[in-house]
C-alpha cells in the first residue's frame, strides 16, 4: 500500500476558498500524519490563512497560480484563457507525477473538461463519468452518471457501469456489487432506444446485472450501483438535494408551531441528527471522476472544511485502492478479447 500520498487541493476553486479549503487541509492532515498536501492558488493569500493556525504543518507545500477560474466562467475558455488558474497548475502537477490525485470544489464542468483534455482518458473509456453516493434503506447506492455528459449512447453506460463496479468494490469493499439500469419500467422491453439496448449489453456484460430498476427503487438500496445518463442522473442528484432542504424546513415549520412542538423537537433531535447525517454530503465529501489518467474528486461548490477533509480522505482511498489501474486493466483485458474474437 502506498506511503506518504500527495494530494494536490485547488485551493481557489470552491465559493468559500481559499479558507475553507485550507482549514479542511488541516482536518485532513491531522487524520492522517503521513499525507502531504498541496495547496495551489495564490501564495500570499494561502499563507496568511495558513498563519491562523497555530500549528505548523511541515507537510503542507504552497504552488502559486495567479489566475482562477469562477462558477460563471466556460470550461472550455477558461482551458484556453486561464492557463495559470489553480485548477489548471493542479492538474498539470497530476501530470507530471508530483501528486497522486487532486481534489477541487471549483466549477464541475471545467474539472471535468481540464481533466479530459489535461490527462487524456484511460485508453478504452469512450467517456469518463462522475458518480455519487446515495443513502438508501440498507447501504449506500452510488449513481452513475451525474452529469458528466448529458448524451450517452448504450456503450457508454456500459462504461459506466463497469467503472462503477471497480470503484465500488474496491473503495467499499463490497464484492462483486450489484448493477441497476435506471428505467420507466422493470421489464427488458421498456424504456426508450438507449434503455432498452444498454439492457442487453450489461446482460452479455459479465456484471453483475440485476435487470432494471425504477425511479421508487433508486432509495430502497436493492442495488449498489445505479446507471443513467448524466441528465438523468442530475436530475435525480439535484432532486434528492431539495428532499433534504425540505425535511429541514418541515422540522423546522413544526418546532415553531408550538412550544410543546419545541419541546418534542428537542427531545427527538439526537435520533434526527443521526439520520440526517446520512443525507449529510459533507460526510462523503466528494464524487470521484473516473476514466480519466489521474485521481481526481469533486466537490460541492459550497464545500465546508469537513467536506474537503473527506475529499481529500476519499482521494487517498482511491489511490491507496489503485482504482485507476485496476480500471486501465480492465478496459485492457476487454480490448484483448474483442481483438480474439
Amino acid at each position: 500500500m502506498k506511503k506518504g500520498i500527495r494530494v494536490a487541493v485547488d485551493a481557489m476553486g470552491g465559493d468559500f476558498a481559499p479558507g475553507n479549503e485550507i482549514e479542511g487541509a488541516v482536518l485532513a492532515l491531522n487524520s492522517n500524519s503521513s499525507l502531504k498536501i498541496v495547496l495551489v492558488g495564490n501564495k500570499s493569500e494561502i499563507e496568511s490563512k495558513l498563519r491562523t493556525f497555530n500549528n505548523s504543518y511541515t507537510n503542507i507545500e504552497i504552488v502559486n497560480s495567479t489566475e482562477v477560474i469562477t462558477m460563471n466562467d466556460s470550461p472550455t475558455e477558461a482551458f484556453k484563457s486561464k492557463p495559470d488558474s489553480s485548477l489548471n497548475v493542479s492538474l498539470e502537477l497530476m501530470k507530471r507525477n508530483e501528486v497522486d490525485a487532486i481534489v477541487s470544489a471549483g466549477n464541475t464542468g471545467a474539472v471535468l473538461t481540464h481533466s479530459v483534455l489535461k490527462l487524456g482518458r484511460i485508453n478504452g473509456v469512450g467517456r469518463p463519468t462522475i458518480g455519487s453516493l446515495f443513502p438508501t434503506q440498507r447501504r449506500m447506492t452510488m449513481v452513475f452518471d451525474i452529469g458528466a455528459s448529458v448524451d450517452c449512447k448504450p456503450v457508454h453506460l456500459v462504461e459506466y457501469a463497469k467503472m462503477g463496479s471497480i470503484f465500488f468494490e474496491h473503495v467499499f469493499k463490497i464484492p462483486n456489487p450489484k448493477i441497476g439500469l435506471l428505467n420507466v419500467g422493470e421489464e427488458d422491453s421498456k424504456g426508450n432506444d438507449l434503455t432498452i439496448e444498454t439492457n442487453g449489453l450489461l446482460k452479455s456484460s459479465g456484471l453483475n446485472f440485476i435487470g432494471n430498476i425504477e425511479g421508487r427503487d433508486v432509495l430502497k438500496g436493492d442495488v449498489d450501483i445505479i446507471v443513467c445518463d448524466g441528465f438523468v442522473g442530475n436530475v435525480i442528484l439535484k432532486f434528492a438535494e431539495g428532499v433534504l432542504d425540505l425535511l429541514k424546513a418541515k422540522f423546522k415549520e413544526f418546532a415553531s408551531t408550538s412550544v410543546l412542538n419545541k419541546i418534542r423537537m428537542g427531545m427527538a433531535y439526537g435520533t434526527l441528527k443521526n439520520i440526517m447525517k446520512d443525507f449529510d454530503y459533507q460526510e462523503y465529501g466528494g464524487v470521484p471522476l473516473l476514466g480519466v489518467n489521474g485521481v481526481v474528486i469533486i466537490g460541492h461548490g459550497k464545500s465546508s472544511p469537513l467536506a474537503l477533509k473527506n475529499m481529500i480522505i476519499r482521494a487517498v482511498n482511491v489511490v491507496q485502492n489503485e482504482v485507476n489501474l485496476k480500471i486501465k486493466n480492465a478496459f485492457s483485458l476487454n480490448k484483448q478479447n474483442k481483438e480474439n474474437q
